[in-house]
């Protein structure tokens, strides 16, 4: 009896925790959900490896990046440190692998969101993407 008490007990407190694994510690949740054409002229940087584009969208607008042809991740431009600042957001390094923080500096991993250098502690809010060889779908 106690072994099925401790048995169910633990896996509610599995099951409440595992909710929180996209809980960002610092970045706000804001709905995001659009569509875009890569294809299309108007976002031609896009129809390259290594190709981005600002949106507007989420807490301090979107950034998508292109890895490779079926790949394209998306991130929220509010830096995990000073996100809540006047004039915080995230610009494309000129590196092109890289997000820079326009007041704190803090440099971001473009393929992962992750923390390369500077005060920001945590990833950035990453967003989901789904293409289909003809559209691209930005979502969370």
């Amino acid at each position: 009896m106690k072994q099925r008490l401790f048995a169910t007990v633990l896996l509610t407190v599995l099951f409440f925790t595992a909710c929180d694994l996209n809980y960002h510690q610092t970045i706000p949740y804001k709905k995001v959900d659009f569509v875009i054409y890569p294809n299309d002229p108007q976002y031609y940087r896009l129809n390259t490896y290594g190709g981005y584009e600002y949106f507007t969208g989420g807490i301090s607008g979107i950034v998508v990046y292109r890895v490779d042809e079926w790949t394209f991740v998306a991130y929220d431009r509010s830096c995990s440190y000073d996100w809540e600042e006047n004039g915080s957001w995230l610009k494309m390094h000129p590196s092109n692998i890289m997000l820079i923080d326009s007041l704190c500096g803090s440099l971001y991993n473009i393929l992962d969101g992750t923390v390369i250098s500077g005060p920001a502690k945590w990833p950035l809010r990453e967003y989901r993407t789904r293409y289909d060889g003809y559209q691209l779908r930005v979502y969370n």
